[in-house]
Order: C-alpha cells, then sequence, then structure tokens
C-alpha cells in the first residue's frame, strides 16, 4: 500500500512539473569569438533594468537605450527593448561600449544578446542563442 502511495505522490509530483510555466533564464553566450558566462550576460541585464527602472544610464553613455530590433529577430520575450553592452571584463559603466549587446524588454526581462561582429554596417547579428 505504500508503494502505491509513493507513486501516486511522484505522478502528482510530475503532472505539476509538466504545467509549470517555464522560465526564461539568461544563459552563457558567443558574440562572434567573446564567450560570455551566464554569470556575465546576467550581471548585464541586471545593470540595464537597474539603469532603466531609474531612467538612468552608465556614466556619460546613452545606454541602456531603446532597441527598434530592426534586424527582426525572434527574441523570447515580447518587446519594447533595450539594449546595453556586454563587456568581457566586468558590468559596463561608460566610455567605448564594444561590439556586444544584451537586450532586456521594458519588464527587465532578458530577451537575447546581440553583436556588430560579423554584421554589415550598424546592423547587428544574434550571438547564440538569438535568432
Amino acid at each position: 500500500m505504500l508503494f502505491f502511495k509513493s507513486i501516486a505522490s511522484l505522478a502528482a509530483l510530475v503532472s505539476l512539473a509538466v504545467a509549470g510555466p517555464i522560465e526564461s533564464r539568461q544563459s552563457a553566450t558567443t558574440c562572434g569569438s567573446t564567450n560570455y558566462s551566464a554569470s556575465q550576460v546576467r550581471a548585464a541585464a541586471n545593470a540595464a533594468c537597474q539603469y532603466f527602472q531609474n531612467d538612468d544610464t552608465a556614466g556619460s553613455s546613452t545606454y541602456p537605450h531603446t532597441y527598434n530590433n530592426r534586424e527582426g529577430f525572434d527574441f523570447i520575450v515580447d518587446g519594447p527593448y533595450q539594449e546595453f553592452p556586454i563587456k568581457s571584463g566586468g558590468v559596463y559603466t561608460g566610455g567605448s561600449p564594444g561590439a556586444d549587446r544584451v537586450v532586456i524588454n521594458t519588464n527587465c526581462e532578458y530577451a537575447g544578446a546581440i553583436t556588430h561582429t560579423g554584421a554589415s554596417g550598424n546592423n547587428f547579428v544574434g550571438c547564440s542563442g538569438t535568432n
């Protein structure tokens, strides 16, 4: 009898796990030849969110700022979007932004990562995991 109760409890847990919502999570990404860990992506996205929510920018830069998605990426969350530089040497605080960006929406949900590396003109291409 105990065996059947255990199986029933396990089945109930599995059904809850399957029915639960899927959360978007920041993962590691590669932009051009630069690899970013999940914690670097998360740190850049969190900084973008903080600046955006405080109606502020990093140093004397314009970041974060509106990203209009002219390239037509299929981000994992709906916009409107903000772009913010991601740097391998720490969180961006101003100055030269480099080629790579994280994109968040105005609800501070991570949307993806994009880069100017390999793109024509001032356009972007997706980093790994962003199409």
